[in-house]
């Protein structure tokens, strides 16, 4: 007979790369062993591989959860406006919404992506393409001379992330400029780029 699944499995997985996020964040996914995971869980060894079958398994769904809550805002933000920029305004806060309260989340993906088997490397990475591709749209949209010199699209579009990309290496929430204010400050900075 097979065995049940318990009532609170999904909290507990979620409660593992929660603490996953923080250790690899902390030490490196190649720093940290499974022992200290179940310690920083607060669970034995052996009850952490009752949930994942592997440390690479865990890796995958603290980076996939991350970047499927990335891909959703890039998706909201279609329906938030009607003209580009306003669109992009709003996808910028959707992404530092998701960025802020997950520093640790956003490190791992931004530096501990090359420790996943090749094939979940594959699916991350055109995730993480498809965003870069949605700004992309909106920045041609915005200027569409701009849309035909891809050199320039891409270099603006990256430049965008490496704006957002880093705001968890130094952002306060509760600093002297607010969330959206700094998404704000953003958007114009590369709208006033095109």
């Amino acid at each position: 007979m097979a065995r049940t699944q318990a009532a609170d499995y999904d909290k507990k997985r979620d409660a593992i790369t929660d603490c996953a996020a923080k250790l690899f964040a902390a030490k490196g996914f190649a720093g940290a062993s499974v022992a200290e995971l179940a310690d920083e869980c607060g669970v034995s060894k052996s009850l952490i591989y009752h949930y994942y079958p592997s440390k690479e398994a865990i890796l995958y769904d603290v980076m996939s959860e991350h970047i499927d809550a990335l891909l959703a805002a890039a998706d909201a933000a279609r329906t938030m406006a009607q003209r580009p920029s306003e669109q992009l305004r709003a996808l910028t806060r959707e992404l530092l919404r998701r960025y802020v309260g997950a520093a640790e989340r956003q490190k791992v993906l931004l530096y501990e992506l090359s420790f996943l088997p090749e094939s979940q490397r594959r699916e991350i990475v055109a995730k993480q393409r498809a965003i870069i591709a949605r700004v992309e749209e909106l920045l041609a949209a915005v200027k569409p001379a701009l849309g035909e010199d891809r050199a320039q699209l891409r270099a603006r579009a990256m430049l965008y992330f490496g704006m957002l990309n880093w705001t968890h290496t130094w952002f306060r929430a509760n600093g002297p400029i607010s969330r959206d204010a700094l998404a704000d400050l953003a958007s114009d900075t590369i709208l006033k780029s095109v």
